[in-house]
Formats: C-alpha cells, sequence, structure tokens
C-alpha cells in the first residue's frame, strides 16, 4: 500500500470511529439519565419503575445494510440525516403507567429533545406489537465540538418486551413467513398480555395504597433517611423546622 493510501486510510479509520463515538457516548448519557432517575424514584417513593434496560449500538455493517435498503449515499452526513436507530435504548417496566411517566420525565429534561413520538400502546400494531417509541436528540460535547445525536427509546413493560422477543424469534425462524394461525396467536398472546399488564397494574395500586396507610401511622419510617444503602435519622432540630414553616 502506497504511503498516501495509508494516509487516507488512517483519516477514514478516525472518522468513523469519532462517528461511532458520537453514538456510543449518547447512549451513555441517556443509560445514565435514567440510572438517576431509577435511583431517585427508589429513595424518594420507595419504588423503582424501571426493571432493566439494554442498549444497542449497530454494527458498520449493519448501517452499511440499511443505507443500500434505502438507496442512502454513504456519506456520514446521509447517514446521519436517514439512519435513525443507530443507537438504541430499550427500558423495561413493570406497569403501563411507568411508561408514561418515564417518558414524561426523560421529554421534560432541557437536553433532550423530542424529534418524533410513536405510541403504539394507545394504536397498537395490526400484529399486536406494543410499546412507546421516542426520536430523541441529546447533545455530546466532543473534544472540539458539540454534537447532537439522536438516540431511540423503546419503554415498554415486562410482558410486552417477552411478546416481542417471541415474535422476532417465530419471524426469524420462519424468514418473515410466518404460517397464518401463528399469526393469529401472537395476536391472541398480544391481547392477553395486554390484560394480564392491566390486571397486575391494578393489584400494584390496591398494594400501595395499603402500604401508604401503614406508612401514615409509622413515625420512624417518616423520620429515617435511606441513601446508598447508608441509615440516617433526620435530626430533631430539621424536624421542628416543619413546625416553624408553617407557623
Amino acid at each position: 500500500m502506497a504511503p498516501y493510501q495509508r494516509e487516507r486510510l488512517k483519516r477514514f479509520k478516525n472518522e468513523i470511529t469519532r462517528f461511532m463515538m458520537m453514538y456510543k457516548f449518547a447512549l451513555s448519557e441517556m443509560e445514565t439519565k435514567v440510572e438517576i432517575l431509577k435511583e431517585e424514584f427508589q429513595l424518594l417513593h420507595d419504588y423503582n419503575p424501571i426493571e432493566h434496560t439494554t442498549s444497542r449500538l449497530k454494527s458498520p455493517e449493519g448501517i452499511l445494510k440499511k443505507i443500500h435498503r434505502k438507496d442512502i449515499d454513504i456519506t456520514f452526513s446521509d447517514i446521519r440525516n436517514n439512519v435513525k436507530d443507530i443507537a438504541g435504548l430499550r427500558i423495561t417496566c413493570s406497569f403501563i403507567s411507568d411508561i408514561y411517566r418515564i417518558s414524561d420525565m426523560l421529554q421534560q429534561q432541557r437536553d433532550v429533545t423530542v424529534l418524533e413520538v410513536k405510541d403504539y400502546i394507545e394504536d397498537p400494531k395490526p400484529n399486536g406489537y406494543q410499546s412507546l417509541h421516542l426520536l430523541i436528540e441529546v447533545p455530546v460535547f466532543m473534544s472540539d465540538r458539540e454534537e447532537q445525536v439522536i438516540v431511540e427509546i423503546q419503554i415498554r413493560t415486562i410482558a410486552m418486551d417477552f411478546w416481542a422477543s417471541l415474535e422476532h424469534k417465530i419471524y426469524y425462524k420462519y424468514n418473515a413467513s410466518v404460517p397464518s394461525h401463528l399469526l393469529q396467536e401472537l395476536k391472541e398472546a398480544a391481547d392477553s398480555a395486554t390484560a394480564l399488564d392491566k390486571k397486575m397494574e391494578r393489584i400494584h395500586n390496591e398494594v400501595e395504597g395499603v402500604k401508604e396507610e401503614r406508612l401514615e401511622n409509622l413515625e420512624e419510617e417518616v423520620t429515617r433517611l435511606d441513601i446508598n444503602d447508608q441509615r440516617f435519622q433526620i435530626p430533631a432540630a430539621l424536624l421542628e423546622l416543619i413546625d416553624s414553616d408553617e407557623e
């Protein structure tokens, strides 16, 4: 390889590395935001609405396949403008109400720009698929620039996630040509998952109501702080501030 070819290859490698790093860092930012919300909710409400998160960075090969399918020019600017799912974050919750709660909290953050919302819970896909999709943009601060990077976020319940995983495996197994009877059973399974989600949320709400009543009668619980696996008692002098503020 000639020296000028090596130099061109080195420059291209740096460009594609920087391009992929932007999406990696954007994912890290969103994962940190979700972790903060998760811990805050646990400490303030003794409840965690987020079961787990998974992130995915599309490989350069996967990006190339997509731009070929969409007939996009192979330039970094065209890829950024047309391929919106290079960075993906999936948030799995226990209950449907948690989905919208988390969505609202993320959308209210000042450095998050919402580009698109697709609500497949309110309006499921014909095959039964349900999830809330957000297309958001976050700033990534590199050594010499600030970049606005798109991240696709999917928020769903455990039941929705289980159904989507099964549906994906079936389509992969049959190479997208799924027998009609299986499609019908998948749709029925989606309806059952929805009914389960609603029933479990009703049970959860009833249990939370009982817990709130119990806490109202336990002064020790109210005057105690549990932060970072450490237990603190609120000093009496601070508790007196409550009475002074009300005077």
